[in-house]
């Protein structure tokens, strides 16, 4: 995979910007990555001094996730109460599961992108 040596926020942009008509926009905090508009996936930092991708998962999976691995996952401020995950990442993460979760955001959202519009 490109990217396999660069940093985590690389890393994560190279999968963000690798699906279809996703784009990337700055905010306050860190980069969003956006289809239509829509927030699928945020970069943020880590309250543990490293960097975190935030991303929509399905109904249950946050509280499955928080519960299994409180030391990897943990509920995003503002964002939880939506559903939304936070993931640390680090340079030895499991980079196909961060894949597999930004996938599943990005379809989410551009799921419900399409109900709406």
């Amino acid at each position: 995979m490109a990217g396999e040596r660069a940093d985590p926020g690389e890393r994560l942009r190279w999968i963000c910007l690798s699906l279809p008509d996703a784009v990337e926009e700055a905010m306050k905090r860190g980069p969003s990555f956006r289809i239509g508009g829509k927030i699928f996936a945020l970069l943020r930092p880590d309250q543990e001094g490293g960097s975190a991708l935030w991303c929509k998962v399905p109904e249950g999976g946050q509280a499955i996730a928080v519960a299994a691995e409180p030391g990897r996952f943990f509920v995003p401020p503002y964002f939880g109460a939506k559903g939304w995950l936070g993931v640390r990442l680090s340079t030895d993460a499991d980079w196909g599961e961060i894949e597999a979760f930004v996938q599943r955001s990005y379809r989410l959202i551009a799921k419900r992108r399409k109900a709406v519009g």
